[in-house]
C-alpha cells in the first residue's frame, strides 16, 4: 500500500476528458523525503517505509527528533551561534505499512506515484465546532414550539430513570465538544496529477479546513490493480461506443443517397 502525506489548500472545479464539471480538492503532495525503511528481515520486523513532509527550523525540533532525523541521513549540523536551519520533509512524519514501492532512504516521492483514475482514502481532522447541543451534534428534534410548550425546543429531555437503575447510562447522548477529531473519507478518486507542482487533484471533499495536513493512501477497498481494471473498461466502453457511433454516421449516410433517388 502507497501513501503520501500532504496539506489541503482548497477545492475548485476542473473538466474531464468528457468535458464534464467535476469538484475536486487540490492537495499538495510532495515533496516527501523518505526518511527510513523497515524489513521484516531486519530488526524492527515488520515492513514498513516512514515519510516526511513540510519545512521546518531545526530550532523547533525536539532533541529526539533531531536525533533520529540524523539517524535517518538528515544533516541537521549548525554552529552554535548560527541561524536556525530550515529542514525539508521533516516537518510531519509519517509511517506506512507494507509499502509497494521500491525505496531507500533520501529519496524524494511526489504525486506521481497515483495515476489518473486511481482510489485514494483521505485521513484528516475535522473542523472543531466548539461546544454545541444535542441537536447540532446529535441531530436531535427538540421540543415542540407550541402548545404550551416552554424552554425545551432545542434540549435532549429525559436523561435518566425514576427508580431502577436512577443514574445516567454510559453512553447517552449528550450536549459537548462537536468536531476536531480524526475521519477517513474512503475512495476518492483521482482527477489529475501535477508532478511540476506537486498537486493532485481529488475528487470531492476531504476532512479538515484549508491549510490542514492530511494522509492519502491508497485505497483498502479499491486498490490499484482494481482501479487499473476499472480504467480498461471504461476505455472498452468508449471505444466500443465511438466504432457504433461511427457505424451509425456510415449506415446513415449510406441511406441518404437511397432516399434522394426515390
Amino acid at each position: 500500500m502507497i501513501g503520501l502525506l500532504g496539506k489541503k489548500l482548497g477545492q475548485t472545479r476542473v473538466y474531464d476528458e468528457d468535458g464534464v464539471l467535476v469538484p475536486v480538492t487540490v492537495v499538495l503532495a510532495g515533496p516527501n523525503r523518505v526518511l527510513q525503511v523497515k524489513s521484516r528481515e531486519g530488526k524492527d520486523r515488520y515492513s514498513a517505509v516512514q515519510l516526511g513532509f513540510g519545512p521546518q527550523k531545526d530550532s523547533r525540533l525536539s532533541k529526539a527528533k533531531l536525533g533520529h532525523l540524523a539517524h535517518c541521513g538528515v544533516d541537521v549540523k549548525r554552529a552554535k551561534d548560527e541561524e536556525p536551519v530550515v529542514l525539508s520533509g521533516v516537518q510531519r512524519i509519517r509511517e506506512f505499512r507494507d509499502f509497494s514501492l521500491a525505496v531507500k532512504p533520501g529519496d524524494l516521492l511526489g504525486p506521481d506515484i497515483f495515476q489518473v483514475g486511481d482510489f485514494v482514502d483521505a485521513i484528516g481532522v475535522t473542523k472543531g465546532r466548539g461546544f454545541e447541543g444535542v441537536v447540532a451534534r446529535h441531530g436531535f428534534r427538540g421540543g415542540d414550539s407550541t402548545h404550551g410548550a416552554k424552554g425545551w425546543h432545542r434540549r435532549s429531555g429525559a436523561i435518566g430513570q425514576r427508580l431502577f437503575p436512577g443514574t445516567v447510562m454510559r453512553g447517552m447522548r449528550m450536549p459537548g465538544h462537536l468536531g476536531q477529531v480524526r475521519r477517513t473519507t474512503q475512495n476518492l478518486e483521482v482527477v489529475r496529477v501535477l508532478p511540476d507542482d506537486q498537486l493532485i487533484l481529488v475528487k470531492g471533499a476531504i476532512p479538515g479546513a484549508n491549510g490542514d495536513y492530511v494522509v492519502l493512501r491508497e485505497s483498502k477497498k479499491i486498490p490499484k490493480t482494481l482501479a487499473e481494471a476499472r480504467r480498461v473498461k471504461r476505455a472498452e466502453e468508449k471505444a466500443k461506443a465511438e466504432a457504433d457511433r461511427k457505424a451509425a454516421e456510415a449506415k446513415a449516410a449510406a441511406a441518404r443517397p437511397a432516399k434522394a433517388k426515390k
